[in-house]
């Protein structure tokens, strides 16, 4: 009985410690304009000739947060990022859906979420990923994730490059 009592114990303590962390999860601010996020974003890129990659979801969304989680979890991939993009988070919600800002980037929500978008240093949408295709065995793939970033970056894409 006291066996049972102890696992009945860690199964509540884990379930209540899983609901907290998703309660507390603020990767997304449903306050801030996507358009203001994505006009500061491409300056900054521009400068820093680097791209914009643009991370679509909200707090309420699991794969969004485990995305994150990977990402950081995954030293190769988040030093690409550092390296070759200005990384922003886009909320949509049923608070904010950024109406304009899924307008001006040709509606990437008709992927689900998270969706990942690269703009170039001026603005321009280079590519739309559903992160789906992100994914391997029902996680996702660090294999994947860095072969997208690094088909995207802007030395990928470089003219100069295939001449």
């Amino acid at each position: 009985m006291r066996k049972l009592f102890t696992l009945f114990a860690f199964v509540a303590a884990v379930a209540v410690c899983k609901g907290q962390d998703q309660s507390i999860v603020t990767l997304y601010d449903p306050n801030a304009s996507a358009l203001e996020q994505i006009v500061r974003a491409v300056e900054k890129a521009g400068v820093k000739n680097k791209h914009v990659l643009i991370q679509v979801g909200g707090n309420w969304c699991s794969w969004c947060v485990k995305l994150h989680n990977f990402i950081n979890e995954h030293p190769s991939l988040d030093s690409i990022i550092q390296v070759d993009y200005i990384l922003i988070r886009v909320n949509y919600s049923k608070e904010n859906k950024n109406p304009e800002a899924m307008a001006a980037l040709e509606y990437p929500q008709r992927f689900g979420f998270p969706v990942l978008i690269i703009l170039d240093g001026e603005g321009n949408r280079l590519h739309t990923q559903n992160t789906l295709y992100l994914e391997e065995e029902e996680y996702y793939s660090e294999e994947r994730i860095k072969d997208f970033l690094l088909d995207w970056n802007p030395a990928a894409i470089d003219p100069e490059k295939y001449q």
